[in-house]
This record gives C-alpha cells, sequence and structure tokens, in this order.
C-alpha cells in the first residue's frame, strides 16, 4: 500500500512542475500508470493484509472500491479538459491538484485499518469535492449546492465521530484487526448501543444517500461539472455502503428493530425515485435520482448482514459506478453541444451523433440490469437475499426493479429518437476523446460480465 501512495504523491509535483503545453498529457499518463498498477498492487486476500505501518491495509471488501478510485481519476481528467480549455494554466493546475488530493483521501479511506483515521479520511474527501463543485460548476446555483452538500456531510460527521469516540472508551482500541476480537459490546447497556449504530447510521445513510437524507444528491450533480458528478456517483457514494458493510462485519451487530426502518424505508426509496424519474425535465436530475434508488437496494442488502447480501452490495456498487459515470459523461456531451440539460430540446441524437447513439444503448442497458451484464448479478443476488429475509420484500424489489426500466427506456427514447429540434440541426461532431472515455467505462463492465469473480465480495 505504501509503494501505491508513492506515485500518487509523486504526481502533484509533476503536475505543478510540467510545462502548460504537456500539462494534460503527462497528468494523463501519470494517472493512468497509476489506475494500470492497481490492477496488481490491489489484489485482495481472505484475511485483511497489514503492512508494515500497521495502518493500511487490503482485503476483499476495499479492493475493489480502490481500483475504481484509481481507474476513474485519469476518466475524471480527460472529461474536464473541455471545460477547462479556456482557462488559464493555473486554474488548469488547481483542478488536477484538487483531483488528486481526492483521490489519495478516497484511498486512504478505502485502504485504512484505524477507524479515526477512516473518518478524517471520510471528511477529508469533502474539501476537495467542494472546491470542484463551486468552482467549476456551470451556473450560479452551485454555491446553492455546495451549501447543501457543505451542511448534510457535517451534520452526518459529528454523529460519526461521536460513535468512534465511544467506541474507543468501551474498547479502548479502534483497530478493525482487534475490535473483531474485542468484547466491547458486552460492556455497552442496550441504550448507549442503539444510539451509537444510530449515529453511525446518520453519517453512512446521508453519504448514500437513504431517500430523505437524498436532498443534496440532485443538486449537486446538476450543478457540479462534469469530474465532479462522475466522482460523486462512481466512488463518494460508495463511501456510506462501504462504511455500513465495514462496521456491520467488524463490530456488533445492530438491533432489528433499529436497522429494521432503515431497510424499510431504503426499499420504499426505491419505488419513489422511480416515478420521480419517470416526470423528470433534467438529464443530470433524472441520473442523480437513479443512484438513490439504486443505492436504497445497497442499504437494505448490506443491512441483512449476510454473506450473499453483501457481495451483492458490492458488485452493484462497483457496477452502479461505472454505469453511472458513464451515463453523466454521456449527457455532458449532450450538454456541450446543446447548451441544456433538459430533455426535449436534446432529441434525435442518434441521428446526429450516430456512434455516440451506440454509447447511450450500451449504458442504457448497463443502467436497466439487462443479462448479461453485471448490474444484473448484483440486484439479482441483492433481491434473492432479500426474499430469503422476508418474503414480502418481492414486492417492493420487482416494483422497483420495473421502474428502472421503464425511466432507463423512457431517458433513451427522448433522447435518441423524435423530432430534432431546430436548434441542433447542426452540432459539432464528436471527439475520439470522449469515444476513449465511453470505452474506458465500458471495458472494465465487459471485463466483468465475463470474470465477474474479479469482483471478489467477501
Amino acid at each position: 500500500m505504501l509503494k501505491m501512495m508513492i506515485p500518487m504523491i509523486l504526481l502533484l509535483p509533476t503536475t505543478m512542475l510540467c510545462k502548460s503545453k504537456q500539462l494534460w498529457p503527462t497528468a494523463l499518463a501519470h494517472s493512468f500508470w497509476i489506475a494500470l498498477l492497481s490492477l496488481q498492487w490491489f489484489k485482495p486476500s481472505a484475511e485483511l493484509m497489514v503492512f508494515s505501518n500497521c495502518y493500511l491495509g487490503v482485503d476483499q471488501i476495499s479492493a475493489p472500491f480502490l481500483i475504481l478510485s484509481c481507474w476513474l481519476t485519469p476518466m475524471m481528467i480527460m472529461a474536464g479538459q473541455n471545460n477547462l480549455i479556456m482557462e488559464p494554466t493555473p486554474r488548469k493546475r488547481t483542478f488536477i491538484f484538487t483531483t488528486i488530493l481526492l483521490q489519495i483521501s478516497l484511498i486512504l479511506a478505502f485502504s485504512t485499518t484505524e477507524l479515526i483515521m477512516f473518518f478524517i479520511a471520510f471528511e477529508s474527501t469533502l474539501l476537495p469535492t467542494l472546491v470542484i463543485i463551486t468552482r467549476w460548476g456551470g451556473q450560479m446555483e452551485r454555491l446553492n449546492a455546495g451549501t447543501y452538500f457543505l451542511f448534510y456531510t457535517l451534520i452526518g460527521s459529528l454523529p460519526l465521530l461521536v460513535a468512534l469516540l465511544t467506541a474507543q472508551t468501551y474498547s479502548g482500541t479502534l483497530s478493525i484487526c482487534t475490535l473483531q476480537l474485542s468484547a466491547y459490546p458486552n460492556m455497552m447497556n442496550p441504550w448507549t448501543h442503539t444510539m451509537w449504530w444510530l449515529a453511525l447510521f446518520t453519517a453512512f445513510m446521508i453519504k448514500m444517500p437513504l431517500y430523505g437524507l437524498h436532498l443534496w444528491l440532485p443538486k449537486a450533480h446538476v450543478e457540479a461539472p462534469i469530474a465532479g458528478s462522475m466522482i460523486l456517483a462512481a466512488v463518494l457514494l460508495k463511501l456510506g455502503g462501504y462504511g455500513i458493510i465495514r462496521m456491520t462485519m467488524t463490530l456488533a451487530p445492530p438491533l432489528k428493530m433499529l436497522s429494521y426502518p432503515f431497510m424499510m424505508l431504503a426499499l420504499w426509496g426505491v419505488i419513489m425515485t422511480g416515478f420521480i424519474c419517470l416526470r423528470q425535465t433534467d438529464l443530470k436530475s433524472l441520473i442523480a435520482y437513479s443512484s438513490v434508488g439504486h443505492m436504497g437496494l445497497v442499504i437494505a442488502a448490506a443491512l441483512t448482514r449476510t454473506e450473499w447480501a453483501c457481495t451483492g452490495a458490492i458488485t452493484l456498487m462497483i457496477a452502479h459506478g461505472l454505469t453511472s459515470s458513464m451515463l453523466f459523461c454521456l449527457a455532458n456531451t449532450n450538454y456541450e453541444r446543446t447548451n441544456s440539460r433538459t430533455l426535449l430540446l436534446a432529441r434525435n441524437m442518434q441521428l446526429l451523433l450516430p456512434l455516440m447513439g451506440l454509447w447511450w444503448f450500451s449504458a442504457s442497458l448497463t443502467n436497466m440490469a439487462l443479462p448479461p451484464t453485471i448490474n444484473l448479478m448484483g440486484e439479482l443476488t441483492i433481491i434473492v437475499s432479500l426474499f430469503n429475509w422476508s418474503n414480502t420484500t418481492i414486492l417492493m424489489t420487482g416494483l422497483g426493479t420495473l421502474m428502472a426500466a421503464a425511466y432507463t427506456l423512457y431517458m433513451l427514447i427522448i433522447t435518441q429518437w423524435g423530432e430534432t429540434p431546430s436548434h441542433t440541426k447542426t452540432i459539432p461532431p464528436t471527439h475520439t476523446r470522449e469515444h476513449l472515455l465511453m470505452m474506458l467505462h465500458m471495458l472494465p463492465t465487459a471485463l466483468l460480465m465475463m470474470q465477474p469473480e474479479l469482483i471478489q465480495g467477501i
């Protein structure tokens, strides 16, 4: 793990010292090199591997998220080039520097074996993301979106800190390896134990986000630049799911009467967000609400605390990270040519951009979880595990899956077919950079279709 941090840290001075003409090629080449190295270095093991300093490690839960974080960074830099093409060189350096800091924070969050260090890394992702949203967002509402994002995250972070300090008081340690052997749950009275888990749930459910605590997400996605939307959808939402899975497997499980309401609210959110997506007129808002619905399935699966459900949750999070990031990239290609996110103002794009229409079709199939996509494997595993937990959940998961197919088809049909608006009859063609960006999303998705065991699960 330490040898992986060295090239990432070296990317910071490389970006700051290279000449302006070599800025983008150098940053892309270095970050792609790190992404390829992550495939070799982040190999999971059945046991938690602790390295020389006893603070960083990688196992079957964290390895997929670490690789996803490294793989997404060069794509963020590539996608953000067009937005920053008219900016002066110092601002371009600031953007790349902020992206690298965010990647380092994410890798520390997913690889740490100390819970206080996890909290620090968990919260340190806030500042770079806030800078990306409020500095490079396209409209004035980005300041309001940044305020929502900031205060929702800060409100959730305080209970998490209190919960971790309480665990430190009762157990004397916050090491994940040591806590698994600790008998501290017997020292807690039921009231303290319930409040402790409620504090943890508050932080992680806001980050996911749970339906009802999701209001910051559509605002942040709509106002963020393409790089901010990609990292939010692909990795930052997964911090909450990773935290739930890690805590429930490391510490004493929460009481049933505490976890059941969250599970029901999450499943209810899958249905409600489906109806919300069907009446959306904003393309990015539609994709953002679909993320809330998919994360509802992940929350319900993680709270069942079975190996089958947690494996499905990890699989769906990785699949959703690639799919939603690709959908936001596709939405950005439309926005750059029409200067509008409104669905009805960007119709019949497959006639004007036929190859991009193929990418839209591929991304829509994966978002609908059609076979043999990795999304289907994750959703099917979750649905089966929830059905084993309670037969009545099949009504909500089945309806939620139907709604996901309905709003995805609605999005595809509205954007790719219909009468061409007069203002879009002459638009710039697509670039090789954009097609490469889409292929880098579909390549790991196709690889996981052929070898789903690469997502180790638990």
